[in-house]
């Protein structure tokens, strides 16, 4: 099954989730399930396979705009969830949940108001329809933006990347290695000596390598992407290369472990703002394109995605312009 958390501007911006199933190249979804009942924002969830839990994170603006995590129980075409539970009493900004199977913990990072907007990490412990959390660890002591994670299944890392604003907004990522409940970071590294945003990670488990999708300001803001290689507590990386010469934005990112592919979406400002994908191939330090494919003849926008491992098919949600706003 896939999950798709979303804000329901049809009702009252509620925190809202379905469950859709996947057969051959189309997908059929349940009831939608509230899963906090007040306006949401900084939407991001993950999959524990230990508990077989869906995590939703996420800010509560029914709350004081606090960061809110919430674990869901799939059955069926239908999703049930546990009590919200907080992670910090304060404004929460660009929450982005990984799970670590090596530790069977879930870690979130965020933007964090509280502390001048550090970008801040936390785990969290899923029991029954439970989290419960750590103590907050700060991996970057400046104001922190379009924040994203992804686990790194070889290395058994967590790589964060992100937009440092106090560093003329360049592209930065940072290695976290979880221990107990909580996490330590290395040393931060520059992925782009530029203004980026509408950064997405993912990872490549064949290659054993960490790819960051992103717009670059610096170059007339073209779709671009990097490969990241951990070694220890440390993450290096190669040139970056342009997947689409416009205006890009609204990038997600996910690895198709079928085919050893790393699947790009995004809203392509360079053709009227079109939902594109383009596929990547990782060879040792780079990577190289193929033909950008349209999947929305309209203005595509919260473009996120996803892999089903069981049809080997890549998912793409989206909020479409052409549609009403719909989610689709």
């Amino acid at each position: 099954k896939v999950v798709i958390a979303y804000k329901d501007d049809a009702n009252s911006s509620y925190g809202t989730a379905v469950v859709g199933t996947v057969s051959g190249t189309s997908i059929s979804f349940g009831t939608p399930v509230v899963f906090e009942t007040s306006s949401v924002q900084y939407i991001s969830s993950t999959f524990d396979s230990s508990s077989n839990r869906v995590v939703i994170s996420y800010t509560d603006d029914g709350n004081s705009s606090y960061g809110t995590a919430v674990v869901g129980t799939v059955s069926g075409t239908s999703i049930s969830f546990g009590t919200p539970v907080v992670f910090l009493s304060g404004y929460t900004f660009y929450t982005s949940a990984v799970y670590d199977s090596a530790n069977n913990k879930i870690v979130i990072a965020y933007r964090d108001s509280i502390t001048t907007n550090y970008g801040t990490a936390i785990v969290g412990t899923v029991s029954g329809t439970s989290i419960s959390f750590g103590t907050a660890v700060v991996f970057e002591s400046a104001t922190s933006a379009y924040i994203a994670a992804t686990y790194d299944s070889t290395n058994e890392k967590i790589v964060i990347a992100y937009q440092n604003t106090t560093n003329s907004n360049y592209g930065t990522a940072i290695v976290g290695t979880v221990s107990g409940t909580s996490i330590s970071f290395g040393t931060a590294v520059v992925f782009e000596t530029a203004n980026v945003s509408f950064v997405s990670v993912t990872f490549d488990s064949t290659n054993n390598k960490v790819i960051i999708a992103y717009k670059d300001a610096g170059n007339s803001s073209h779709g671009t992407a990097v490969v990241g290689t951990v070694s220890s507590t440390a993450i290096s990386f190669g040139t970056p290369v342009v997947f689409n010469a416009g205006t890009t934005s609204y990038t997600a990112s996910t690895f198709n472990s079928s085919l050893n592919k790393i699947v790009i979406s995004y809203n392509d400002g360079g053709n009227s703002g079109y939902g594109t994908t383009v596929v990547g191939t990782v060879s040792g330090t780079s990577i190289s394109f193929g033909a950008e494919t349209v999947f929305n003849t309209a203005n595509t926008f919260y473009i996120t995605t996803t892999y089903d491992s069981n049809n080997n098919k890549p998912v793409i949600a989206y909020r479409d312009a052409g549609n009403s706003f719909y989610g689709t």
